[in-house]
């Protein structure tokens, strides 16, 4: 129950003088019944007719004979009321996901379509449902549990009033008003989630999330004390991987989903009109179907960056001396690579990549030095998160760049790099929607002696029937596209004006 929500209980006492005295249990009960009538207040309690069901019930049940020494009446928000907090108004989709009583559900939709808050929700009302017991709330990784699933989390249980006490250091939340402890955890590693039973689990982004943890953590669904056991867990599309196979074609006793629809959710159209218009530009074709639409297509098949065709992407683009020049690397020993590039409005113009086998960062800045000596408009480097780990030198690679431009001409360097690597599917989405969008737009343009990206893009591909990247089959490949990716990410990525990232809308 929510800080501060009303609690009425009155004790009725058989006692010498008691004004309740000489009545019958019956009669007790209907003086009871409508003195919290009177003091209810109704603008801040939540009613349903099935309290009034379960209280007249007894009402007439009751015999005149029966006349115990003491009757206790405690007036509580329902746990069912708890996924209608007061700042959650569910869409139909959500709606019909909270109310399935499947032993495992799911809840697909497009991004948008309020799958985080339908995740928060459930586990609250879930621990409501179960006082005192145990559940886990995952992601499937760390950084993401911890950027975007407890985030989210905790602003519900803070914007509703709700108590909770986090333990940080455990992952573990506790529920002060029924008790009941929610372990947060990541699962790609699904061996350590052996361990406790639990009474109720929830999994973000299950579609990046092995089988094996899913069943991992359905083992572990067997608390005998629970009042409410279930698994639930809500997902983006991701091709005909087996969470399409076990949720939605062909559906296994005990599963439920709910496939929920784009455009539905009025509060994000509402504040941001042109939400999909703007997906549409972000996205190539068949990933938009995916992301924005919901659709299951099988877009892993193939080529990783599908959107690149030499006819539409290779172009002898040329410096533009009034522009910045941006370099992006890959962090590699052999090779360490890098692509220099411009931007001019939406575009991105590949002028260069730079290939070094068994190469320092030091060398890395000799050759892009010696190649760009003279460019005085501005140096902006990107690339890997990993660049800002401490070397064996006591350093980072980022370090060591700005101490070797610190003693060249240039004006202006600055740096441009996030303190975690996007996810995989984000990266390759926005490059390939550079490459060629919904919209049928052409925003990345590759001059032709890029050869090393441009064999990136005609020749990487994820491994069968996952969407995990094959970096195994050729060991030259992946770093030049990786090092782009991270620089169009930086620029262009959608969570920096909408979508679901570290704060998801709702």
């Amino acid at each position: 129950m929510p800080a501060g929500a009303p609690r009425a209980t009155e004790t009725l006492r058989e006692e010498s003088g008691g004004r309740f005295k000489g009545r019958s249990r019956r009669q007790r009960i209907s003086k009871l019944l409508i003195g919290i009538e009177e003091r209810l207040d109704l603008k801040n309690s939540k009613v349903t007719v099935a309290d009034f069901i379960r209280l007249t019930q007894l009402e007439r049940e009751l015999e005149d004979e029966e006349q115990p020494r003491e009757i206790i009446v405690t007036w509580k928000d329902p746990a069912e009321k708890r996924c209608g907090l007061k700042d959650y108004a569910p869409l139909p989709s959500q709606t019909k996901f909270h109310a399935s009583t499947a032993r495992f559900k799911g809840f697909s939709g497009p991004i948008g379509s309020g799958k985080s808050q339908a995740l928060c929700q459930e586990a609250i009302r879930l621990s409501y449902l179960n006082p005192g017991r145990q559940g886990l709330v995952g992601a499937p990784t760390y950084p993401m549990l911890r950027d975007a699933t407890l985030t989210s989390f905790l602003e519900v249980l803070t914007s509703n009033g709700i108590r909770h006490e986090l333990n940080k250091s455990e992952s573990v939340l506790l529920m002060k008003d029924t008790g009941s402890r929610i372990y947060f955890r990541a699962v790609d590693d699904f061996e350590r989630l052996r361990g406790t039973n639990l009474a109720w689990f929830g999994l973000d982004e299950l579609t990046y999330t092995g089988e094996e943890a899913w069943l991992r953590l359905e083992g572990r669904l067997r608390d005998p004390r629970a009042s409410r056991l279930c698994g639930f867990a809500v997902w983006t599309p991701k091709g005909f991987d087996w969470v399409y196979r076990r949720f939605v074609r062909n559906v296994v006793a005990g599963y439920d989903v709910v496939l929920a629809e784009p455009f539905e959710n009025r509060y994000v159209l509402d504040k941001i009109p042109d939400f999909y218009d703007r997906l549409r530009k972000s996205y190539d074709h068949k990933f938009f179907e995916q992301e924005a639409m919901g659709e299951y297509l099988n877009v892993q098949a193939g080529v990783v960056y599908q959107g690149f065709q030499r006819k539409r992407n290779l172009r002898e683009v040329e410096i533009d001396g009034a522009l910045p020049l941006y370099w992006a690397l890959d962090f590699n020993v052999d090779p360490m690579s890098s692509i220099v590039a411009q931007k001019s409005g939406d575009e991105i113009r590949v002028l260069d990549e730079v290939v070094l086998g068994r190469a320092s960062t030091v060398q890395a800045c000799e050759e892009f030095h010696a190649r760009y000596a003279n460019h005085q408009a501005g140096i902006v480097i990107y690339g890997d998160a990993s660049g800002q780990r401490l070397q064996t030198a006591g350093t980072t690679d980022y370090q060591i760049i700005k101490e070797f431009f610190r003693h060249t001409a240039y004006r202006n360097v600055s740096f441009r790099v996030p303190p975690s690597n996007p996810s995989v599917r984000e990266r390759v989405a926005l490059v390939n929607a550079k490459l060629y969008s919904a919209d049928k737009e052409v925003r990345l343009f590759v001059h032709p002696r890029c050869t090393g990206l441009v064999a990136d893009f005609e020749e990487i591909t994820f491994k069968p029937d996952s969407s995990v990247i094959d970096k195994e089959r050729d060991t030259k490949r992946t770093h030049l596209s990786d090092a782009l990716g991270y620089l169009i990410w930086q620029e262009y990525r959608p969570g920096a004006i909408f979508g679901e990232q570290s704060r998801r809308l709702i």
